[in-house]
């Protein structure tokens, strides 16, 4: 079992930034690829970003490509998602997953076994 602590929300104006932190305990972060998932009210859950568990490799939704920055200290066991230009669209609520991987270069968009209670980010134009 992992568990996920999220942390650093809050209410931004657009054009601000705020840093996303995620806390895992349990078993072995090194060995789990993180994600960031967000939901926006009345919408699914999307995906936002992804690491591998080496950190070499990452991936970003187009939305966010450019703007957002997602990174992880497998020491601290923490990931990290620092979001800047932060615009009204990206209010939602954010959460951390996790997911056990073989490789190395493992940035999965779906399959996350363990979630996070979510930080709510928002947004004010």
């Amino acid at each position: 079992q992992v568990q996920l602590v999220e942390s650093g929300g809050g209410l931004v104006q657009a054009g601000g930034s705020l840093r996303l932190s995620c806390a895992a305990s349990g078993r072995t972060f090194s060995s789990y690829a993180m994600g960031w998932f967000r939901q926006a009210p009345g919408k699914e859950r999307e995906f936002v970003s992804a690491i591998s568990w080496s950190s070499v490799f990452v991936a970003y939704a187009d939305s966010v490509q450019g703007r957002f920055t997602i990174s992880r200290d497998n020491a601290e066991n923490t990931v990290y998602l620092q979001m800047n230009r932060l615009k009204a669209e990206d209010t939602a609520v954010y959460y951390c997953a996790a997911v056990a991987v073989v490789s190395s270069i493992a940035t999965p968009r779906r399959g996350y076994d363990y979630w996070g209670q979510g930080t709510q980010v928002t947004v004010s134009s």
